[in-house]
């Protein structure tokens, strides 16, 4: 399903990021090289990619976020600010780069050619969100912040990107700039940010996961499924977005193969207590 645009006035599509723009987890892409620079421990990163899992399986509750929101404080407290920075400018095109989905910078392309301005939205620290909107040529992002004390963060979040907190920003650009909402798209593909699609009068469902397939589909609202993760540099841009059913049996190989490995880890431990 491919969407076409007039060109307008001055409007905004805003786009969430994981698996929505990027096929991963922009906060987890970069565990490796926090692991290996001494930033996060092994307990760290095995933490991180569970509560990741739970996050797109069960969708997230105010509670949940509030959780995560103070586990990335923790985790983050006293980390330079310049050495993260430094990291995900080297790591950039290993890591980012070869996810973005190709679908997701056609549709950011063709929204910038009708004049509209295009938003990252993010739960993703700035420091990661940004250097991925310079990627794709975005230059706005909205984007947790954290509170920054000489140079490192204080373990405090100053601005955490999620839920109704989105909105609370996309509102405030557009009171500043002007736009007007009902004319404004949004894309997303999580049940949490369904304020985020409620807010504009374009909105779309990517990738979308159970809840928000159900509530898309009950209010007519488009669903589109990217699968094309390429480079930057090939662009497949007249490639289509992948049929919904076909897109459908490689969620339920995925779940699959999560399901028995999540099987093979408790038989391990079960075994190792016996």
């Amino acid at each position: 399903m491919r969407l076409h645009f007039r060109p307008v006035g001055r409007s905004a599509a805003f786009f969430d990021l994981d698996k929505t723009v990027i096929a991963k987890s922009s906060a987890l892409a970069f565990g490796r090289p926090f692991y290996r620079d001494g930033l996060i421990t092994r307990r760290d990163v095995v933490k991180s990619a569970y509560a990741q899992l739970m996050f797109r399986l069960g969708g997230a509750d105010e509670q949940t976020m509030a959780r995560v929101r103070d586990y990335l404080a923790a985790l983050c407290k006293g980390w330079s600010v310049e050495q993260v920075r430094q990291i995900v400018a080297e790591t950039l095109d290993e890591l980012i780069n070869p996810y973005v989905y190709a679908e997701a910078a056609v549709l950011i392309g063709e929204h910038q050619a009708a004049g509209r301005d295009v938003v990252l939205v993010s739960a993703s620290g700035d420091e990661m969100v940004r250097p991925i909107g310079e990627l794709l040529g975005v230059t706005d992002v909205i984007a947790t912040r954290m509170s920054i004390v000489d140079g490192r963060y204080s373990g405090e979040v100053e601005f955490y990107a999620a839920g109704p907190s989105k909105v609370q920003e996309i509102r405030k650009l557009a009171a500043v700039r002007g736009y007007d909402l009902a004319q404004c798209h949004a894309y997303s593909d999580s049940h949490s940010d369904l304020p985020l699609l409620e807010a504009v009068g374009h909105p779309t469902a990517v990738n979308p996961d159970r809840a928000l397939r159900r509530v898309a589909m009950e209010r007519a609202w488009p669903i589109l499924e990217f699968r094309h993760p390429v480079p930057l540099g090939r662009r497949l841009r007249e490639r289509p977005a992948v049929p919904m059913a076909a897109a459908a049996l490689g969620v339920g190989v995925g779940v699959a193969i999560g399901l028995a490995l999540y099987g093979r880890h408790r038989r391990t431990r079960a075994a190792a207590a016996a």
